[in-house]
């Protein structure tokens, strides 16, 4: 799966949304650790500006703009052959990759918090949807032959935005936390449920409700 089979996967910019919220939440109550997280969201992140992250702890990451003009996703796999570094020259970003990313959404291509040190975007996919676009758009290119079948990263990145399920979430955070997490209560916070003291303890019995204020308000999830 590449980043044009993720456009074709995603649904529109709120349910992405929503969705983002809810695995940010989720990662919130399994994890009291901030840093542990694979999962975030900061509704307050710039004027206007929301932003939904994923960090898997090994290179691999992800960041969602939601703006008005529409959303704008960047992934990159740092073992993928079209990091801007896995080749000799000068590091780029692929060829094709950023070329087509309409003028309304440049300012997050040369944002620093998604570029290294040198202002090189740190991207081996994106995909983008103004406001008003019936699908997901993605740039025209070739990918690199070799390799294995993930060429570009999208296929580990976005997985759980593939698979919106909540039964999805429930055996990956079950493998990623090595506990048992319980679908129903998955189901109840992917769909924006307010959270519950029992919903909460379902999830992990060390976390009540009262800690995870800060957490709602950054989220931005319905009280």
């Amino acid at each position: 799966m590449t980043a044009h089979d993720v456009a074709r996967a995603l649904p529109g910019i709120e349910d992405l949304r929503d969705h983002c919220r809810g695995l940010a939440m989720l990662d919130a109550v399994l994890s009291p650790e901030w840093d542990a997280r694979f999962y975030s969201f900061d509704a307050h992140w710039d004027d206007g500006e929301q932003l939904a992250s994923m960090r898997d702890g090994m290179g691999g990451e992800y960041a969602i703009v939601f703006a008005a003009a529409g959303a704008y996703v960047r992934g990159f796999d740092h073992e993928s052959l079209m990091s801007p570094w896995a080749r000799m020259d000068v590091p780029t970003a692929w060829p094709g990759v950023l070329d087509d990313v309409p003028d309304v959404f440049h300012p997050y291509v040369t944002e620093p918090a998604f570029c290294d040190e040198e202002g090189v975007p740190t991207v081996t996919c994106c995909l983008w949807r103004r406001a008003g676009d019936l699908a997901w758009r993605t740039g025209a290119m070739a990918f690199p032959e070799e390799g294995d079948g993930d060429p570009d990263g999208a296929n580990g990145l976005f997985e759980l935005l593939v698979d919106r399920s909540p039964e999805a979430y429930a055996t990956w955070a079950s493998e990623y936390y090595e506990r048992p997490v319980d679908v129903e209560a998955v189901r109840a916070v992917l769909a924006q449920r307010p959270l519950t003291p029992e919903i909460v303890a379902v999830l992990n019995s060390d976390v009540e409700l009262a800690d995870l204020i800060e957490d709602i308000s950054e989220v931005g999830y319905p009280a």
